[in-house]
């Protein structure tokens, strides 16, 4: 998909080498059925604990995870869909905002990777062999930022034509140095990497969701349904942030935004989240994997699955990837139809980006033994 690899490493693929992995097609595919579970998970009982603040607590519950038979648009990474159980927790209302990032800085001092110098020593090593250098005035701090000014796009499978590598680019200065996060508190922080987000959780306590997890939040009171909504793909626009028009090159906003949003701008699921389609990726704590679900035993109940054991995608083998969910204000069904549950793209451990971000979960037992 067109914003699968969001790297540092995309600093020199403008310059040199290609080194994003090709874009995966959208058709669709035959997807094996999946019969409902014998026997459904225990009830989970209401937590007796105090929610915290900003969060919302999702019940226990089976749920069919990976792409449903009526999506048109599942991938085969999403298939077969299977059953799981997955235990009741805390999960964020929203994705985690400028404010509260800001206030982990404050704190902590923190310098994400996008502000950082890069080592071209560490960076090698995540590409093919006998890369070589590029320029020093290339390798500069960064991120990548959508190019709002395309207007003409020769082959869809370059992505490199809608991207830019933008230096200066970083949470504080989401557009590049000259912007600004200035009366943006309530908007979601963007170019955060996994590595990024781990120190969040770790100074909050908290944790990413697994895939499965998000899943099950982003279901609410379904179990069964291809959008955080329901089935109906007609209330896309009303319910997510998503892209309008002709991607990448006209935007017509029909949902009220062009690009990013505040959060809460949308109505929220079920069970009261927000934005768990469109607006920004989220990353979650699995592997990617494009085998995961095809290698995984069915014939026993799956319960607070992990994901993958390792990462596993043939089109960009030299790095680490985590799994992210929900889509971006980029996604359009002509292209990138990331706005349903089963939806996945893998992304490195050290990439940010204009459209990605993060939200926190947290256990009983994380609370328990914080006290």
């Amino acid at each position: 998909m067109y914003q699968q690899r969001l790297t540092k490493q995309f600093a020199y693929l403008a310059f040199a080498l290609v080194l994003f992995s090709s874009v995966s097609s959208c058709k669709n595919e035959d997807q094996k059925k999946s019969s409902e579970p014998k026997t459904e998970a225990k009830a989970e009982p209401t937590s007796k604990m105090e929610t915290p603040e900003g969060m919302v607590w999702v019940e226990e519950k089976t749920f069919l995870q990976g792409a449903k038979d009526s999506d048109q648009y599942a991938m085969p990474r999403e298939k077969p869909a299977h059953w799981v159980t997955v235990d009741g927790f805390f999960i964020d209302i929203t994705e985690v905002t400028n404010k509260q990032f800001k206030a982990f800085v404050e704190a902590t001092n923190y310098i994400t990777i996008a502000e950082r110098e890069i080592d071209w020593e560490e960076m090698k090593k995540e590409l093919p062999p006998n890369t070589p250098k590029p320029h020093d005035s290339i390798l500069q701090p960064g991120s990548l930022i959508f190019n709002k000014d395309v207007n003409a796009v020769v082959n869809m499978e370059n992505y490199g034509q809608w991207w830019t590598w933008k230096t200066g680019a970083n949470w504080r200065h989401p557009d590049g140095p000259e912007s600004t996060i200035e009366g943006k508190d309530d908007y979601p922080v963007v170019h955060v990497a996994y590595q990024d987000a781990l120190a969040y959780c770790e100074w909050a306590n908290r944790r990413l969701p697994t895939e499965a997890e998000w899943e099950s939040a982003a279901q609410g009171k379904n179990t069964n349904t291809i959008f955080t909504w329901g089935n109906d793909a007609a209330k896309l626009d009303a319910n997510a942030n998503t892209w309008q028009g002709v991607f990448p090159t006209k935007n017509e906003s029909q949902d009220g935004f062009e690009f990013i949003s505040p959060v809460k701008s949308y109505p929220p699921n079920s069970i009261g989240l927000y934005d768990m389609a469109g607006n920004v990726w989220e990353i979650t704590s699995d592997f990617f994997s494009v085998k995961y679900y095809s290698e995984l035993d069915t014939s026993k109940p799956i319960v607070n699955p992990k994901g993958a054991a390792t990462h596993f995608n043939p089109n960009n083998p030299y790095q680490v990837e985590h799994v992210m969910k929900g889509g971006s204000f980029l996604c359009h069904a002509s292209y990138c139809a990331s706005f349903r549950i089963s939806a996945k793209m893998g992304v490195s451990v050290d990439s940010g980006s204009d459209h990605m971000g993060f939200r926190t979960v947290a256990t009983p037992d994380m609370l328990t033994s914080k006290e």
